[in-house]
């Protein structure tokens, strides 16, 4: 890729990726003009907690601030602006002011959203705002179906049963967690709903929801009926990308020079690509040399366990248990591939996790 004079870099998303560009970029000496903007009215904040301790008010909105009040980075932060369109050709967004922002850099940050269903009484957890709504709705309890069984379906099923509410989730999928884990690492990691007093069924997709001005209840495809008082949708994210449309799209407007992406807009939805991958993005838009990658890691608390992933599973990995009891919902797990480790589960095992995780990073791993 030709290798652009930069000397002005716009930022088009304010999240946590768009944040660690900022952090990137001045790490690696850029003097220059940086101007952020944000699709949502707040600064940068931590995400993973709005599933956890921020439903269950263990911690506040300022607790989620992810830069200090004293950084100066020296941005320009231009909060709750859309970009509507992007002309790849001059590297200009326009933006819902109407204000065309040129650039001789561009880093696409735009982040995801959550799939949704649209139905009264049914939230998506994805925002900020997203929590707070949700967090009022379970101030009092009652009965709450989650719809898909991934990470952030499990945690709000977690935060729920911790408030007192009666819970069920609902999966389409036989396993939960397969996806990522496999099917016998997914198998036992869903047992922890049960563990708790949460139902799980699966391999039933939803059919339909009642209630006209309030839900009542969830439809599965074999006739069953959930009664529901409140409906929790964690069915996948959707990525930001309707502004680059005209343009012809993500792939397209990146293989200009001088436009990179990173975050969750790239359908990665880690929470450690988004600290990490901006250097990469920022040392490709600035023709210097990328930082080393380290594998794939993300972690999750469910029911006072905490979860922790790293590597690159693959269909067709062995997966064996190398420390505790899984029974115990304490235990180490490695998968192998050709005689080498290629990732590492932990359940509540920090430090052995910790020592895994290390050896991960001198093993090729596969983009």
């Amino acid at each position: 890729m030709a290798v652009v004079c930069v000397e002005k870099v716009a930022i088009v998303g304010a999240s946590l990726a768009g944040l660690a560009a900022v952090r990137a970029l001045r790490r690696q000496s850029f003097a220059g003009e940086i101007v952020v903007v944000g699709a949502e009215p707040h600064r940068p904040y931590d995400r993973p907690p709005l599933s956890k301790d921020f439903l269950t008010g263990a911690v506040t909105t300022a607790g989620l601030a992810l830069s200090p009040d004293d950084e100066d980075l020296g941005a320009d932060w231009r909060l709750g602006v859309t970009a509507t369109g992007f002309d790849p050709r001059t590297r200009s967004v326009r933006l819902d002011t109407g204000e065309v922002l040129r650039a001789d850099g561009v880093v696409i940050a735009t982040g995801a959203r959550a799939r949704p269903i649209e139905h009264v009484g049914v939230h998506t957890l994805r925002t900020l705002d997203d929590a707070i709504v949700l967090r009022e709705a379970l101030r009092q309890t009652g009965r709450l179906v989650v719809i898909g069984a991934g990470f952030i379906g499990a945690e709000v099923a977690s935060s729920a049963r911790k408030l007192g509410w009666d819970v069920t989730v609902v999966e389409s999928l036989s396993t939960p967690l397969s996806g990522q884990l496999g099917t016998e690492m997914g198998e036992i990691v869903s047992r922890l709903h049960g563990d708790h007093g949460v139902r799980l069924l699966t391999g039933v997709p939803v059919s339909g929801l009642t209630g006209t001005d309030r839900i009542e209840a969830v439809q599965l495809a074999d006739g069953a009926r959930i009664e529901a008082d409140l409906v929790v949708a964690g069915i996948g994210a959707i990525p930001n990308v309707e502004w680059l449309a005209e343009a012809g799209g993500l792939a397209a407007v990146t293989s200009v020079p001088g436009v990179v992406a990173t975050g969750d807009v790239t359908g990665s939805q880690h929470w450690t690509f988004a600290v990490e991958h901006p250097a990469t993005a920022v040392a490709s838009l600035l023709g210097a040399d990328p930082p080393v990658a380290r594998a794939p890691y993300f972690w999750s608390d469910q029911y006072g366990v905490m979860i922790q992933f790293a590597g690159h599973r693959q269909p067709g990995d062995t997966v064996r248990i190398v420390e505790g009891d899984p029974e115990q919902r304490r235990f180490l797990a490695v998968y192998e591939r050709d005689g080498q480790p290629s990732a590492v589960l932990g359940l509540n095992q920090p430090k052995l996790f910790t020592r895994w995780r290390r050896q991960l990073r001198s093993v090729p791993q596969e983009a």
